[in-house]
């Protein structure tokens, strides 16, 4: 995120050098900023080598994550954004990689793991609930995004006519993702059938249902 926060300062340099400094704030000013974070520092750094697992419990990880978030919030106010908002955890239980490293039964049932699931709910909680207390007068506007909801309705609640979603669409939907999916892997015949595409990220069809549950939201922060 440090990294995300120079280039954006790369940015808006070049846009002053390009279009001035008073239309440069302007832009920024009245433009939509969306972060989302956190699932990769769980499913890859928390909970894959040790490392950090030596150093924070989940709590004190989840704590560590936020504070993170909310230093790149402010920055980004410092920087002049008015409109920000912040998408929370997906459920990380029902990632197919995910059931495919930590579950006990691969290839029949594939459920969600819980326990995961769990972590990703009380973060959300917490994220919200500190979104509401640097929310000041005069500062930018932060709103949270919810993606958990419509994500577990589609998986758990069968909803919107999916009929796999505990696989990928590319190649064995177990564990491919990254450069293991890539142009030369098989993919599933229909992925407007999957809600997911790799192990780890949506279809397109899951994408723009999310985008409508998020619709309201990010309508109420464009109107500001």
């Amino acid at each position: 995120m440090t990294k995300q926060m120079e280039y954006f300062r790369e940015y808006k340099a070049r846009l002053e050098i390009g279009i001035g400094k008073k239309r440069t704030q302007n832009l920024i000013k009245n433009a939509a900023f969306v972060s989302s974070a956190g699932t990769n520092d769980f499913v890859i750094n928390y909970f894959g080598p040790p490392v950090r697992r030596q150093s924070y419990t989940v709590l004190s990880y989840q704590q560590f994550l936020i504070q993170q978030l909310l230093h790149f919030i402010q920055d980004l106010g410092d920087q002049g954004a008015r409109k920000i908002a912040i998408v929370g955890l997906p459920p990380m239980g029902c990632l197919p990689a995910v059931i495919t490293l930590y579950s006990n039964d691969l290839f029949h049932r594939r459920g969600c793991i819980e326990s995961l699931s769990s972590i990703a709910r009380d973060y959300n909680r917490m994220l919200q609930n500190e979104i509401l207390k640097v929310m000041t007068v005069g500062g930018p506007l932060v709103v949270y995004g919810d993606i958990y909801t419509p994500l577990i309705d589609m998986i758990e609640g069968r909803k919107y006519g999916f009929e796999e979603v505990n696989t990928g669409c590319c190649g064995t939907g177990f564990l491919e993702a990254s450069f293991l999916c890539n142009p030369k892997s098989i993919v599933c015949p229909d992925a407007t059938k999957h809600v997911f595409w790799d192990s780890i990220h949506p279809t397109e069809k899951t994408y723009s249902i999310i985008f409508n549950s998020l619709r309201s939201t990010i309508d109420y922060v464009i109107g500001i």
